[in-house]
């Protein structure tokens, strides 16, 4: 069976290329982005460090009631390929809003809603450290993740540039290997650390081998199929820009 994965090699050329060519347009040199001890992340800075030069790439570390392994794994790869990296500690920062929220809506404030607090304040970060060094916010979203609607609106999301987004999940895993990334970082779990033992696959309710096939092939069961159509199309939204009112006089 022919593979649906890309050339790990042509693809760090392509990558690589693309990247030098963005920020050439946007007359800078320095990108900035959150590293989460997670695949994605790490696969994104190695790409901006082989495209800018690691003294160009600063990797932010946001923990928010985070695991000591989130930091951990981070720091393994910050020491591996010695880019920049800075730590902004939002915890008590969350707490805070989090209280205020829940006083304004008299406690009713969903889950979910609470747990999307978290990337939205890293958001909010890495755009203040951006501007402060004239650079740019690079996000880790692959093409599984936003095809599924994986991720958080104004959160994730909220980037200058998406190198990896037409990298399915197996391919960010083949340029992991590629690239050398630390072991540890390629055999955790993907996971958003949005709460305690939660995974991507869990969640999603799929797991990344199923929803890469049918990216990329339209195969897949009939659970898939309805899965992965239904929260494309019910997370539509957060691939749109804001629509906007047009008037007619």
């Amino acid at each position: 069976m022919m593979s649906i994965y890309r050339d790990a090699e042509k693809l760090t050329v392509n990558l690589v290329d693309w990247l030098q060519n963005a920020f050439r347009e946007a007359n800078l040199s320095k990108a900035v982005l959150g590293i989460s001890g997670g695949i994605d992340s790490a696969v994104l800075a190695v790409l901006l460090c082989r495209a800018l030069g690691k003294n160009n790439v600063t990797g932010v570390i946001m923990p928010c009631h985070s695991m000591q392994v989130d930091e951990d794994y981070a720091m393994l790869l910050v020491n591996k390929f010695d880019f920049n990296v800075a730590k902004v500690d939002l915890t008590s920062t969350f707490d805070t809003l989090k209280s205020e929220v829940m006083n304004a809506c008299g406690g009713k404030v969903s889950d979910l809603a609470v747990a999307n607090i978290k990337p939205r304040l890293r958001m909010t970060t890495l755009f203040a450290i951006a501007q402060s060094q004239g650079a740019l916010v690079c996000g880790g979203s692959n093409k599984d993740e936003i095809y599924f609607g994986y991720f958080t609106k104004f959160g994730d999301s909220g980037v200058d540039l998406m190198p990896i987004s037409d990298l399915l999940k197996g391919e960010v895993f083949r340029l992991a290997r590629y690239l050398e990334v630390p072991q540890e970082i390629i055999d955790r779990p993907p996971t958003a650390s949005l709460w305690d033992g939660q995974t991507d696959e869990a969640e999603m309710g799929v797991t990344y081998d199923e929803l890469d096939r049918f990216i990329a092939t339209g195969e897949g069961s009939d659970f898939v199929k309805q899965k992965a159509e239904a929260a494309f199309k019910r997370s539509a939204h957060k691939r749109a820009f804001a629509k906007m009112a047009k008037l007619d006089f």
